[in-house]
């Protein structure tokens, strides 16, 4: 529920309970019987609690946005602290991978989606993101594995991605 509905809704209670108030002190004054009373008396305290909620849930959904901003912030900003610190790294990384395709004799298109497959696209996502058919796209892959020798996806990403992983020590 956004912030106008929660005020609208806020709005019709706080008046509902005015009305109710208003009527019950000219039913007090008329003499009516105690459960009629009561009853009204509930109704107004009823639509109160309901005012109490809806502010309450207000100001805890603006604290909860305010700490999902200032994290989503930080994140970005690690990101791309991260992205800028490693780019050349990557950017040596994906010219090897490049050349290991070549020595593969990979076409354009099975380059494209070796590429995609290593970073871990499903054959459907590399067929909408390359706008064709997901048979093309398997097809593409059944040769990349033919031509590399390799098993199939996991071999062709570890066949890259292996030798990054931090050798464990023993202790």
């Amino acid at each position: 529920m956004n912030r106008r509905e929660r005020l609208i809704i806020s709005s019709i209670l706080l008046l509902i309970s005015l009305m109710t108030v208003i009527d019950l002190l000219t039913d007090l004054g008329e003499g009516v019987v105690w459960w009629h009373v009561a009853i009204e008396g509930s109704v107004a305290i009823i639509a109160l609690v309901g005012v109490y909620f809806l502010v309450k849930g207000t100001f805890t959904l603006r604290k909860s946005l305010i700490k999902e901003r200032e994290l989503s912030a930080k994140l970005m900003e690690e990101s791309s602290h991260w992205k800028e610190s490693s780019k050349k790294f990557l950017d040596g990384l994906s010219k090897s991978i490049d050349l290991q395709l070549d020595k593969w004799e990979l076409t354009k298109s099975e380059k494209e989606v070796a590429f995609l497959l290593i970073k871990g696209f499903s054959l459907k996502e590399i067929a909408e993101y390359r706008s064709t058919a997901e048979k093309t796209t398997r097809a593409q892959a059944t040769s990349i594995y033919a031509k590399s020798g390799l098993s199939g996806r996991s071999q062709l990403s570890a066949f890259f991605l292996e030798d990054l992983l931090i050798p464990q020590t023993e202790k």
